[in-house]
């Protein structure tokens, strides 16, 4: 499941147990990417946090579709495949259209996005990519192209934080050798309204 020991539900002490109680999901179950966090429960806090209110807080303009689909073509450029697998299962939840789904999923690793999105948010998938492999790069004139194709400032922010989130989380799945045995694809902490529900469901 991983390269260092993680601590399951059962065997956790009060303080992480209460921790794993805010995220869980049936049957007590603890994604993977949360229980490489167990030797440092404050660090599944800081994870848990960050995530829920960059990804699943309802004060997001952008679809909750479209910011997942930031985080399936991130982790895809990262080659993180347990975060594709998981986030794309979240996709397919989201979108209720398996077929749509399994056509972005084409697109990502055809690099045929452009014949998916429209102009608008092909704009803000490259500019996630750029920030994901070419961070080195960037300039004032990648907003200025977010704004021309019609994003707030706001929204940019949201594009922004959705890829560093990913980038964050990639790395910490490939560098601890989290595999997705033994998970549950596609839970996620939905309940948008109420930035402290991080259970999965």
């Amino acid at each position: 499941m991983s390269w260092i020991k993680t601590i399951n539900y059962e065997e956790a002490d009060s303080n992480l147990k209460r921790i794993y109680d805010r995220v869980k999901g049936p049957n007590n179950h603890i994604d993977n990417v949360l229980l490489i966090h167990s030797l440092r429960p404050h660090s599944l806090v800081g994870h848990m946090a960050l995530y829920k209110n960059v990804l699943h807080n309802s004060n997001n303009a952008l679809p909750k579709w479209y910011l997942e689909s930031i985080g399936v073509y991130v982790s895809h450029l990262n080659k993180c495949n347990y975060c594709v697998e998981h986030h794309f299962a979240g996709l397919k939840n989201l979108l209720k259209d398996d077929e749509k789904a399994a056509h972005f999923l084409e697109a990502i690793k055809n690099d045929t996005l452009q014949v998916y999105f429209d102009n608008k948010y092909f704009t803000g998938m490259n500019y996630a990519k750029k920030l994901t492999v070419e961070f080195e790069n960037m300039t004032k004139q990648d907003i200025e192209s977010l704004k021309a194709s019609g994003y707030s400032e706001g929204e940019i922010l949201e594009i922004n934080q959705v890829a560093s989130y990913f980038n964050y989380v990639n790395r910490t799945v490939i560098g601890l050798g989290v595999t997705t045995k033994g998970d549950i694809l596609g839970l996620s902490p939905n309940d948008s309204k109420d930035p402290e529900n991080w259970n999965h469901q």
